[in-house]
């Protein structure tokens, strides 16, 4: 999981994750949130490919402590294993940060797919702290799927006004706390596709502004000042899976849809109903390489209502923090978000240890609901992948993103962007 986009230094976290691995069995799972894979696409042995013996982070530190890698395959039962990673870290939001991450992985049958509990702690040198825990739990037979997402924050973080014409000299310092408590429930239905609804809450509390740095009004204050906001209400989603590896596929596809009412009947502060649509395509290319071609939609749309000001859609507060790569978070928010990138990922050496992307997307956000979408906004930016896990086939992402207005920044993280 994402809780905001982890620029982790790069000493600490290759340090501290190679050596949290390496007193694991070969098995031991990644940071990142796992969805899991197809049943019959479970992880295969990825000791060698192309007959040249992979190696992540746990071998190396292996050979330099006893000479030896390991090839073991993936060996994940209905004993947790469990992965805690510390770290310091810096962000575009929030400066120095320290940072505990870890998870629970397991299956609750032989061959049910991965569950998974993942959780962080960190705080800021700008007094932020985030405690998110995100699980993912399937039923022995895979019928069903338990999905939740909970988090506490307390959050100061500077908004830029609505729409993507926004100017960084609009900048708008903000504070609250914000509580999160999602869960959703997904059935099976046959081939690749799962349906279920869910339950979402969201409050924000104790919001406060300084105000324009430029001394112009803020698009928070004529957007309607709150200082409490709830969103409550349902959800109905749809979800098709036929990638080969979630956390990091090499073709397939996958498309979730969402639609989620927040009512007052519900215990919303206003009414207001929204739609994501989320779809990701992964090819080979060229055709029978180990390159590979990830492309990826994500649409946010506010349909009717006015939700919250930091209920609307914003640049990197998708469920994974992942949008934007280029921009500090929150940098665009609007009623309406569409968003597209690709990026293309190659191997730097044959044995799978490091490997290379390159990366482009856009986005586009209207203000008031109503309105155009607004200026389309680039990022773009090369990035590196150190293996984490070759049974799993996790990354550490390295990433510089380049965006408009002399927007940039490193962006490091556990496992693909998407």
């Amino acid at each position: 999981m994402r809780p905001y986009l982890t620029l982790s230094l790069l000493t600490g976290i290759l340090l501290l994750s190679a050596i949290a691995f390496a007193q694991q069995t070969p098995q031991g799972i990644p940071l990142k949130k796992l969805m899991p894979e197809r049943q019959s696409n479970r992880p295969a042995d990825t000791a060698t490919v192309k007959g040249v013996p992979q190696k992540d982070l746990s071998d190396v530190i292996r050979e330099l402590f006893n000479g030896k890698a390991t090839s073991e395959v993936d060996s994940i039962t209905t004993k947790p294993q469990i992965s805690v990673v510390p770290a310091i870290g810096y962000t575009l939001v929030s400066r120095l940060a320290l940072v505990l991450s870890g998870n629970v992985a397991f299956r609750t049958g032989p061959n049910s797919r991965i569950s998974t509990i993942v959780a962080s702690t960190s705080y800021t040198q700008n007094k932020q702290f985030t405690l998110p825990v995100q699980t993912n739990i399937w039923s022995k037979d895979n019928q069903w799927d338990f999905v939740g997402d909970y988090r506490f924050l307390k959050y100061p973080q500077d908004t830029y006004g609505l729409g993507s014409s926004s100017k960084l000299t609009d900048a708008d310092p903000m504070d609250y706390y914000f509580v999160r408590l999602y869960e959703i429930v997904l059935r099976h239905i046959g081939g690749n596709f799962y349906a279920g609804m869910g339950y979402i809450f969201d409050d924000h509390y104790d919001i406060s502004q300084t105000g324009n740095n430029n001394g112009k009004i803020s698009d928070y204050t004529l957007y309607g000042t709150q200082t409490h906001t709830v969103s409550s209400g349902f959800t109905v989603n749809g979800l098709f899976d036929s990638r080969d590896n979630a956390i990091n596929p090499t073709v397939g596809g996958y498309a979730n849809i969402e639609y989620r009412t927040s009512t007052k009947f519900t215990g919303s502060t206003s009414n207001w109903h929204s739609l994501v649509i989320d779809a990701r395509k992964y090819f080979r290319f060229p055709e029978g390489s180990d390159n590979i071609l990830a492309l990826w939609s994500y649409d946010w749309f506010i349909l009717t209502g006015k939700p919250g000001y930091l209920d609307l859609p914003s640049t990197a507060w998708d469920a994974n923090s992942a949008t934007g790569r280029g921009y500090i978070q929150g940098r665009f928010r609007g009623s309406q978000m569409v968003y597209a990138e690709s990026e293309y990922r190659f191997k730097l050496t044959a044995n799978g240890l490091l490997g290379g992307v390159v990366f482009f997307n856009a986005e586009s956000l209207s203000a008031d609901q109503g309105t155009h979408l607004q200026a389309i906004q680039p990022g773009y930016g090369p990035g590196l992948r150190v293996k984490l896990n070759k049974i799993s086939k996790t990354n550490i992402t390295i990433d510089y993103g380049f965006g408009s207005q002399g927007s940039r920044g490193l962006f490091i993280d556990v496992g693909e962007n998407f």
